[in-house]
This record gives C-alpha cells, sequence and structure tokens, in this order.
C-alpha cells in the first residue's frame, strides 16, 4: 500500500480542489530527448512568506518527463539502442493481452487457467468481502486448496486492454477554421464521445478514448471486462503488509505483498487466456533491462512551475495536516475501542499511506534540483515558443494567462476547504446536515424526482459514530478558523466563544434532528421544515452552503480555463517536440523500462536485492513491535525453506500510484518479479522522473514460489505457476 501502488481516483477529488485544481489541470511540458544547455542563475521572488525564496534554475534531464509508454507509442528503437534488444508488435501485443486493470490496481494472467497476479494491498477489501461468519480473512490470510473453495468476490471486476489505436486524426477533424477555445473544446469533446460510442458498439467492448498530453493527442481504448473474479490465495496481513507504516515507502524492505485472483467465464469455468506470462526460472539479473507494464495513476509532469509553487505552499500542506489530524484521532480511536478496529482498519490504512505519501510531495517540491530542472525546462519550452514568430503569436502569452487564472483560484481556495463538510474526512454529522439543507433547496426549485429520491435515500441511510464524529468535527472546526479567520461568520456561529473541542462536542450532542432517524425522516417529509430548524448542525450548513456554492460556481469557471490553457500548452508541446516523450500517466495501460539496480542512502549502500533472512531479523530486532511480529506459521516453516532467496528488490522503473500489482517481466516477457512500492526517494515522481536514487519496488518471483511452496503449502498455485518443469 503505497505511492507506486494504490491507486484512489476518488482521494484527491475528496480534498475538494486543494489537493488537484491547481497541479492537475493545466499542466506544463516535460523536457525536450535533447535539451539545450544552459548556465544555471539563482533569481529572487516573493511569495506568500516575506522572506525571499530562492529559484534556482537547472539543466533538465533527459526523461525529466518519464519513461511511461504508451503501448501505441513504444520507443522500440530506444529499448534496442539503451538495452541491445529487439522488441516488436508481436512482443507488445503478449504483454498488453496479459497485463489486466483492477478498480485500483494492476493485475496480470499468470497461468493458461485464467490465474491472476496482484499485491495483497490490492485485495485487502476482497479478503474482508469473502469472509464468512466469525472469519477474519483479512488477518488469518486465505488459501483455496481446490477450485471449488476460490470464493467470488462480489461486485469486482477487472478490464483487459484489447484495442490501443491512435485517433488524434479523427479527433482533430471536428475542429474547423475561426472557432473559439471553447468552442474547439466542445467540438472535441462530442467528436470523443462519438468516436468512443461507436467503436464499443462495433467491437462489443467497453471503449473511452484517453486524451493525452492534455489533449495534445487522443488514443481509442477498448476493454474486457470480467466480472466473475475469485479469491484464490491471500497471505496474513502481517505478511502482506509486514513493517507497516514505518516500512511503508522505504527500502530495503521485506514482505510478501502479493495474492492471487482467479477469472471465470461465462459457464462458471476457468477463463483460458489467449496470453498469460510465464514464469521466469532464473529470476531478475542486476543491470539486465526489466519492464513494468501497469496502469500508473496520475502524474504532474508537464504542470507549469507556477502551478507547483502553488501545490509546494497551499495545497500539499493543507493536505497533509487535513491527513495528520484525521489518522490520529482514528487511531486514538481504535485504541480505545479495540471492537472497531476490523471496521476502520482498511480506511486508516489508506489515510497513514496518502498521509506518507503527501509528505514525500511536498519535500519533493520543497527540494531546490527538482523545482530547478522543472524551472530550466520551463525556461527552454518558452524559449523555443518564442524563437518561432508562428508558434510565439499564438502561445507566447500563456504562461502570464495561466499565472492569472491560477492567482484567482488560490484566493477562493480557503472559502471552498474552509466550509467544506461533504467527505470521509470530515464530520459525518455536520455533512449529513448539509445534505438535508441541498434536499431542502432542491425541492423548493423543483428539482427531479429521481434525483431528489436517490439523495433522500442517502441521508435517510446514513449512520452515525458520534464519538468518533465530534473529533472529526473539532478537527474540522479548527480547519475552518484557520483558513477564514476566527472572525468569519461561520466560525463565530460554530465556536459562540467555546473551545473546539467544547463546540464540537455541544453541536454533536444538540443534532438530534440528524442524528435521530425518525426525527431526521419527520424533516425530509417537510421541506420547509428543514429551513426553518434550529438544530445546530442544520444552521451551520444553511450558513454556509451559499458562499461554498458561490465558491465552487467561480472554482469551476476557472478550472474550465485552466483546461482550455492546458490544451493550448498541450498543442504548443507538439508543436515543439511531438511523442518523442512520455504523456503523464492517465490510469491507462502503459510499459516502462528499467534495471534493477542498488543507490546510496543514509551514507551507505542499499541493496539491489534482500533475503527473507532479513524478515526475520527486523522480526527479532523489533521484539514485540506489531509492525514486524510474523505469524506463527512464518516462525515455524516447513522443512525446505531457504531464507537465504531473494526477497524484494529495487529498480529503476518509472512507476507511481496505480502501477500496484504491475507484472516485472523481462525481455523474454518472463514474470521476474511483482511491483508494490516505491522508495521515499520516488515521490518526487508526481512532478519528474529521476533515477538517481528513485526507485520502484516489487517482490521477487522466487520468494513468492519458495512462500507459496514452504509456509502456505500451496503446491496447486505453485504447479500452475511454472508449469512442467
Amino acid at each position: 500500500m503505497n505511492q507506486s501502488s494504490l491507486y484512489l481516483p476518488g482521494f484527491a477529488a475528496s480534498l475538494l480542489f486543494a489537493t488537484g485544481c491547481a497541479s492537475s489541470t493545466t499542466q506544463a511540458p516535460p523536457a525536450m530527448a535533447e535539451p539545450v544547455l544552459m548556465q544555471p542563475e539563482t533569481v529572487q521572488v516573493m511569495i506568500a512568506d516575506p522572506q525571499p525564496v530562492e529559484r534556482v534554475v537547472l539543466e533538465p534531464g533527459r526523461f525529466d518527463t518519464g519513461k511511461m509508454w504508451t503501448f501505441e507509442n513504444a520507443p522500440l528503437d530506444y529499448f534496442a539502442e539503451e538495452y541491445g534488444i529487439q522488441i516488436d508488435e508481436a512482443w507488445l501485443e503478449h504483454v498488453r493481452m496479459a497485463s489486466l486493470r483492477l478498480p485500483n490496481c494492476t493485475a496480470s494472467f499468470v497461468s493458461e487457467n485464467g490465474l491472476v497476479m496482484t499485491n495483497h494491498h490490492c485485495a485487502r477489501a476482497h479478503a474482508t468481502a469473502v469472509s464468512g461468519e466469525g472469519e477474519d480473512l483479512l488477518t488469518t490470510g486465505f488459501f483455496a486448496e481446490t477450485l471449488g473453495e476460490e470464493r467470488r468476490v462480489p461486485d469486482l471486476y477487472i478490464d483487459q486492454m484489447v484495442i490501443a489505436e491512435d485517433v488524434t486524426p479523427l479527433i482533430e477533424a471536428a475542429v474547423r477554421p475561426m472557432m473559439d477555445d471553447e468552442a474547439e473544446a466542445q467540438a472535441r469533446d462530442e467528436r470523443v464521445a462519438t468516436v468512443a460510442d461507436s467503436a464499443s458498439g462495433t467491437n462489443a467492448l467497453r471503449c473511452d478514448v484517453q486524451p493525452l498530453y492534455n489533449g495534445g493527442k487522443y488514443s481509442l481504448y477498448c476493454y474486457e471486462r470480467y466480472d466473475d473474479v475469485r479469491l484464490v490465495f491471500i497471505p496474513e496481513l502481517q505478511i502482506g503488509y509486514f513493517g507497516g507504516d514505518p516500512d511503508n515507502f522505504t527500502y530495503p524492505r521485506y514482505v510478501v505483498d502479493v495474492s492471487f485472483l482467479r477469472i471465470y467465464d461465462e459457464n462458471g469455468q476457468p477463463y483460458r487466456p489467449q496470453f498469460h506470462y510465464e514464469w521466469s526460472a532464473e529470476g531478475a539479473k542486476e543491470g539486465e533491462a526489466q519492464f513494468v507494464i501497469g496502469n500508473p495513476g496520475s502524474t504532474e509532469r508537464l504542470s507549469t512551475v507556477n502551478q507547483l509553487e502553488f501545490a509546494r505552499d497551499f495545497s500539499e500542506p493543507y493536505t497533509v495536516r487535513l491527513l495528520q489530524s484525521r489518522t490520529d484521532v482514528l487511531a486514538h480511536f481504535m485504541d480505545h475501542h479495540p471492537e472497531y478496529r476490523s471496521q476502520y482498519i482498511n480506511t486508516y490504512l489508506s489515510w497513514m499511506n496518502g498521509l506518507k505519501l503527501y509528505k514525500g510531495r511536498m519535500a519533493a517540491l520543497e527540494d531546490p534540483e527538482v523545482m530547478g530542472r522543472k524551472r530550466g525546462f520551463e525556461r527552454q519550452f518558452k524559449a523555443t515558443i518564442q524563437g518561432d514568430p508562428a508558434l510565439s503569436r499564438e502561445y507566447g502569452d500563456l504562461w502570464d494567462r495561466i499565472e492569472d487564472v491560477q492567482d484567482q483560484v488560490s484566493e477562493l481556495m480557503p472559502v471552498a476547504n474552509g466550509l467544506r463538510m461533504n467527505g470521509s474526512l470530515w464530520s459525518r454529522v455536520l455533512g449529513t446536515a448539509a445534505s438535508m439543507v441541498q434536499y431542502a433547496f432542491a425541492s423548493q426549485s423543483g428539482a427531479p424526482g429521481d434525483a431528489l429520491q436517490e439523495l433522500r435515500t442517502s441521508i435517510e441511510q446514513a449512520e452515525f459514530n458520534t464519538d468518533l464524529d465530534g473529533h472529526y468535527l473539532e478537527m474540522q472546526l479548527e480547519d475552518a478558523a484557520n483558513m477564514l479567520g476566527d472572525n468569519d461568520p461561520f466560525v463565530q456561529m460554530a465556536l459562540a466563544d467555546r473551545s473546539y473541542r467544547d463546540a464540537a462536542r455541544g453541536i454533536i450532542r444538540d443534532a438530534m434532528a440528524v442524528t435521530d432517524s425518525e426525527q431526521r425522516r419527520a424533516l425530509l417529509n417537510d421541506p420547509l421544515a428543514i429551513m426553518n430548524s434550529q438544530d445546530p448542525a442544520i444552521s451551520l450548513a444553511r450558513e454556509a452552503l451559499p458562499r461554498l456554492a458561490r465558491a465552487q460556481i467561480e472554482l469551476q469557471g476557472l478550472i474550465e480555463q485552466q483546461e482550455l490553457m492546458a490544451a493550448e500548452l498541450a498543442r504548443a508541446l507538439f508543436a515543439a517536440y511531438g511523442t518523442a516523450i512520455a504523456p503523464d500517466a492517465t490510469f491507462t495501460l502503459r510499459i516502462a523500462d528499467g534495471v534493477m539496480m542498488g543507490y546510496d542512502y543514509n551514507g551507505t549502500k542499499a541493496p539491489a536485492f534482500t533475503t527473507f533472512y532479513g524478515m526475520y531479523d527486523r522480526h527479532y530486532s523489533h521484539a514485540g513491535s506489531e509492525e514486524w511480529t510474523l505469524p506463527d506459521r512464518w516462525l515455524n516453516p516447513m522443512p525446505g525453506f531457504n531464507m537465504g532467496t531473494p526477497l524484494n528488490m529495487v529498480g529503476t522503473n518509472d512507476t507511481v500510484g496505480g502501477n500496484s500489482g504491475s507484472p516485472l517481466v523481462n525481455a523474454e516477457r518472463e514474470v521476474v518479479g511483482l511491483l508494490f512500492d516505491g522508495n521515499i526517494e520516488s515521490l518526487s515522481g508526481d512532478f519528474i522522473y529521476t533515477s538517481e536514487t528513485a526507485r520502484s519496488i516489487s517482490v521477487r518471483a522466487e520468494a513468492i514460489v519458495e512462500a507459496l511452496r514452504h509456509i502456505y503449502d500451496a503446491q496447486r498455485i505453485v504447479e500452475e505457476l511454472l508449469g512442467p518443469r
């Protein structure tokens, strides 16, 4: 569970606009393949702090924007030049068809009988979903000794990309001369929908047109969906997440972060895929080419420097504070109420992962070298545009326009975030009160009956743990005061000269019209009564919602402007550099090349790979610590277990969130590892790709077989993986 693994598409959005609007909408281009050499320079700039901040400009690297190559534009000549291997279209088709996408991770076919491999942390929720009465498979682990014991995971599906085509000419053909920016965007959007719908009908697949380079290029991706997915194997949480949060985003590492699923066909039989990965007999070799085939979630490598500075100074610190306060609350609650641990542990682990990730992102943005290289490329890119009269006329003022809109966004952020009331990180009581007020507004304005009923149903089904919710509300009120100021009407109404703690307790205690299901239902039957209710939570919602709505409307307009300018910037990028650079991640299938390689860290050397010996050392060196406690079966392994087996390894492959569960394959298309994490240095990968110390981390293929064979006695999986050897 980590940066280069867990992709949560809704997580950034759940933080409203603070974590995403500035740094993920309008984006700047990456470094050219052969950058113009420039002398470093230092200038002074005033940000929010009255102290001047140095802005160093450095020479960008060839692959600063990454090596997440699309299959329709894979750099085969580069692979031959860099690694001396010849990859052809048949190779690409095989690895594309053998790779899969879960709703939040990557997976792959690893047998001819539909066996699917992914990470433990990608399947944690599935273990909980198939646990029977009195079972806790997340804690104990699970192995189906026969096909009949494999358990179907409710509501789980897996997608396989079967078509990948460049359709840029089809989309651009919709644009006519003399169209303004908005008309162009609308024409492209309409053509995108038309092409996707047509391809879906023609191929009987799920098709969508994915904008790349912020709309500078368009690719058609069509998927086969499989919805009969069954759990085959998952180890104990203590093994799949060995080392817990302290070891997350670190290396050296010692974890068996793996699980196996199986896809079944419409007849209830194991699915027989056309392509699957073979298992490597020799494993990974240091310095040899290896490829991550996966679905990186999102990156911001094309963001402008101005947007990255906004993220550094506002959105990242805000998100870190938000996650830190909520994880502290939830950890304290579970410690004092262990009976709720199973209900909240997955949420807690997800938040802790996000906290460490955003701390790493913030550290990367505060790194002078990272920002210096970003400034270096932006300066070069501007010079390229301004050096061409035609490009200069069309795009020369683009960066100034982007900065102007960003300044307006910055002014609205405190209001939008300070008045936020819905989401898992906010008070459920206050959020439900806000939904009730929205229901009343909608009822009075004649909203469609279906929409009203859907909103009403969600309100009626709301459940509360008022003890835990009171702690969330306390943090929420403090956040609001910090962003809006003590004299803000919402803050004054909420606090009423009380401390954050006392105000939160009082609001929760007196919000019976929200927390009591009968009173809540009675108010929903009379929407006018909601508008007249003196319930403190409802009163606060009535105060906040009109202001919040105005801020959100203004923000939406600004974001639409940013998106239009992002498309302009993408077209400028293509005019300058074409497809010699890889696009930002979009949670679509990519191929990322690299090699297994250690690195310098902490005054010493990090090895290219670790062994099971290190796992046992962590256990005994941290005796009594829950994070490193081994389950009993690991303390008494079967005869023949080899603790010298390579366990985890690091490589220079370019990976981010969403790549979890990606197969690591060699030039022969054999599995040599299973990617699950990145080191702390790799967290700069959201903004820039480097290979000096940033590394992706994988479980080695040998370790997976060794654990299956000598710890879990899962011989049928071993035989299925290895075949007739």
